[in-house]
């Protein structure tokens, strides 16, 4: 078990990311494609008493989102070929060097350029080459390029900025788009935990098989730690390819908790449905539609609407079973947001 200790004053500094990180992504788009089914249990992703660190795999048995195994069937000659010597940087068993994490530059450009300026001594520190007494992680079988990488070789270097950018170009970048979305109506979802229940509701709607219990929240894990935050907050991170938790422990710094996005499951068809879309026909279900090009929940949407809680419901349960809304669900409350078929329409009826 992992376990983060809040004080006052880290309840009072729990921030969310306004989207996805793409470096992080990219790293873990290589990771899941390593492992693209159901893991065991492992260590936990965290390297806590480090200087700072994100570790590796762990929990229970975690699943990858069934779009993310769809994805990896699509891209033709795997992932993992595309990815060059990147794919060397993240062990089968889900270690990911710290240096290609990088939580305060969302964009990719922006995350690429803070990890090439690591310096040399931190780099052999993230891969643990040589093994550093203490610190909880490192390439298994680091080869001859990953040593001239932690030595600080510009050549090692220049190879991994180029196969990084590439493979996220030909195989991360035209999903990004829906990593976009889905993150945006994740941190809409949170939000709208937060202002109906406050930071208790936000912490146990957060995972599963997470447990809060103020002023401690509990990860699952094969291992025990125990994390103070130390007043200096939470960041949370939605990952849309990452299958657990990931703390990135930084004792000068706000801890990093990375978590997977809610899996909505198979989303309904976005194949246009005569039958269903004849259902539409009406302002009221036309302006629910409308009103939510910003996501929300039930509560929220009749209350935009001006409809009951019963009218809100029976409209996004027609609206979903056309094709034009998904629904996400977490505990008691849903959150609706537009599917591409609904955004298509709403476009089309703008025109």
């Amino acid at each position: 078990m992992i376990r983060l200790h809040f004080t006052a004053a880290d309840l009072c500094r729990i921030t969310l990311a306004p989207t996805a990180n793409a470096l992080s992504e990219t790293v873990l788009s290589v990771r899941a494609a390593l492992r693209p089914g159901p893991r065991p249990q492992g260590r936990p992703e965290v390297r806590p008493g480090a200087r700072d660190g994100v570790g590796r795999g762990a929990g229970p048995l975690y699943r990858p989102r069934s779009a993310v195994r769809e994805w990896h069937r699509s891209l033709p000659g795997g992932a993992v070929a595309r990815a060059g010597v990147l794919a060397e940087l993240v062990a089968e068993d889900g270690f990911v060097p710290d240096f290609l994490l990088q939580p305060a530059t969302p964009d990719f450009a922006g995350g690429l350029a803070a990890a090439a300026a690591t310096p040399a001594e931190r780099l052999a520190l993230d891969l643990g080459i040589p093994e550093v007494s203490g610190w909880n992680g490192g390439l298994a079988r680091p080869g001859r390029w990953a040593h001239e990488l932690a030595q600080g070789s510009p050549v090692a270097a220049r190879a991994l900025l180029d196969d990084t950018r590439r493979y996220f170009e030909s195989s991360v970048r035209p999903l990004w788009p829906r990593i976009r979305r889905d993150a945006l109506t994740d941190r809409a979802l949170r939000s709208e935990m937060l202002l109906r229940g406050g930071v208790d509701a936000l912490l146990t709607t957060l995972g599963t098989t997470w447990r809060w219990q103020a002023p401690t929240l509990h990860l699952p894990s094969a291992s025990t730690y125990d994390i103070p935050l130390c007043g200096r907050g939470l960041l949370l991170v939605p990952s849309w390819f990452a299958t657990g938790p990931m703390v990135m422990y930084r004792p000068e710094a706000t801890t990093v908790l990375v978590y997977p996005l809610y899996d909505s499951g198979d989303a309904a068809s976005s194949g246009e449905r005569p039958e269903a879309l004849a259902a539409l026909l009406g302002g009221t279900r036309s302006r629910i539609l409308a009103l939510l090009r910003s996501p929300a929940t039930t509560t929220a949407l009749a209350e935009r609407a001006s409809v009951s809680l019963a009218a809100a419901s029976q409209h996004a349960s027609v609206l979903r079973g056309a094709g034009l809304i998904d629904t996400v669900r977490t505990g008691t409350a849903v959150l609706h947001s537009l599917t591409p078929l609904g955004e298509a329409l709403l476009a089309g009826a703008a025109d």
